[in-house]
């Protein structure tokens, strides 16, 4: 297994335990992530946004597998079952993750999964009706980036 293959299995590890700290510790400082709910976050947005999700969930277990990296890229699968905040409802997402790797940290994190069924599974009857329209999908994505940016502001770390 290579540094980057290390890498990414620390920070899934990390997660699993619901340790931010270890998860920041992969991101370089210049990290942008981003995934269907938040699609552009840069340096301590990002790391942020993992503080955030680590603290918060409920009924969380986290699983990964297929982790690949050479000196430049790398991905791996993972899935995770939690909660959602906002409804209590179950969700179970499977995700395709893709990184770029800088300095031997995290540069670039790209998380692709199924909007739509997630939003059928955290959000119940809005989301199997409404979840594929970008009306539904958009007021998601707000309100994650509002509840990320209110997070930061009451966290002095990220000042």
């Amino acid at each position: 297994m290579n540094q980057h293959e290390q890498l990414i299995e620390k920070f899934y590890t990390a997660f699993q335990q619901k340790d931010w700290q270890t998860m920041q510790s992969c991101y370089h400082e210049e990290v942008t992530f981003s995934d269907p709910a938040f699609q552009s976050l840069k340096g301590k947005e990002a790391k942020a946004m993992w503080h955030m999700l680590a603290v918060s969930a409920k009924n969380f277990s986290l699983t990964f597998s297929q982790v690949k990296a050479d000196d430049r890229k790398g991905s791996c699968h993972w899935e995770a079952a939690y909660s959602f905040s906002r409804t209590g409802r179950k969700v179970l997402n499977k995700i395709d993750a893709h990184f770029e790797f800088k300095e031997g940290l995290i540069l670039r994190h790209i998380d692709h999964f199924d909007f739509w069924k997630w939003t059928r599974m955290a959000l119940g009857t809005p989301g199997i009706l409404l979840g594929w329209s970008p009306l539904l999908q958009n007021k998601v994505r707000a309100t994650a980036v509002a509840g990320l940016k209110k997070f930061m502001s009451e966290n002095a770390t990220y000042d």
